[in-house]
């Protein structure tokens, strides 16, 4: 056999991998399983979550609308189980299709309603997604200013040139943008400055136990003001207790969320007759 003339080389094996990268591959299998199966039987609701202005907590100024799926035993799950897993995969543009597809149909619902939905930047360009959002602004004229789309740093920095278009776009109709888990990347500020985020909402990392640490008083303090300076509503999330709302209160946050003003709920709270509703103490 001449060196023209060589044999086929045999494959190589694939890499050995160790236990804990196969225990997590199959975790994410079963996630993504879980997920297909979940949205095939249309399995899919959102949760309620209040956002309360600082100066009138006792009344919602929005609420956020929170995907969760049901497993197979109807069991909920929340996003936080299974949307990193899918985010960047067919399912999650899915998954943001049916939260605006219910986001909308809430709003349509209730016209004194104003809603948060969660979006992921990858799907800007996902037919399905702008289908969606157009037959729902068409049914209802109001539903545009009362829909805020909300897409997360590390989502919007990934293709910042993009998403400043689309949030262009969507503002000349009326549609609000908020800036999710603000300060849990790494921010672009150059990008921050062009974006024109309605609200920013400040990553909970900074503002749980914020009453008694002076690390996170000083950073929020500096997230707040750099809002300011760009002229947008600032949340804080996360909040939990009377003191850090209250030490929020003087740094002059404009809006808090988070379990000391009410946990999500399936049951849309603007539903719930007024004398079934347990006041907060």
């Amino acid at each position: 056999m001449s060196k023209r003339e060589l044999p086929p080389q045999e494959p190589l094996e694939p890499a050995l991998t160790s236990p804990l990268d196969f225990a997590i591959a199959q975790r994410d299998r079963d996630v993504i399983d879980m997920v297909r199966h979940a949205i095939e039987r249309r399995d899919v609701i959102l949760a309620f979550q209040p956002i309360v202005r600082t100066a009138s907590p006792e009344r919602p100024a929005f609420y956020e609308g929170l995907i969760r799926v049901l497993d197979e035993t109807g069991r909920i799950i929340p996003a936080k189980d299974f949307i990193e897993t899918v985010e960047r995969t067919e399912l999650g543009r899915r998954l943001d299709c049916l939260a605006l597809e219910m986001g909308l149909a809430s709003l349509a619902e209730d016209r004194h309603l104003r809603l948060a939905i969660n979006m992921s930047a990858r799907s800007i360009g996902y037919p399905d997604w702008m289908k969606t959002l157009n037959k729902g602004l068409a049914l209802d004229d109001t539903a545009a200013e009362r829909l805020i789309l909300e897409i997360t740093e590390s989502s919007a920095m990934s293709m910042p040139e993009i998403v400043s278009v689309f949030m262009r776009d969507l503002q000349a109709r009326g549609v609000s943008f908020a800036l999710d888990d603000f300060g849990a990347g790494y921010t672009s500020f150059r990008y921050l400055r062009e974006f024109y985020f309605d609200i920013l909402k400040i990553d909970g990392q900074f503002i749980t136990g914020i009453a008694e640490n002076a690390d996170n008083q000083v950073l929020t303090a500096a997230l707040i003001s750099i809002a300011q300076h760009f002229d947008m509503f600032t949340v804080a999330e996360a909040v939990e207790n009377a003191a850090d709302a209250a030490f929020l209160t003087t740094l002059g946050i404009d809006c808090m969320q988070g379990y000391y003003f009410g946990a999500p709920t399936v049951m849309p709270p603007w539903k719930v007759p007024e004398s079934a509703k347990v006041k907060r103490a």
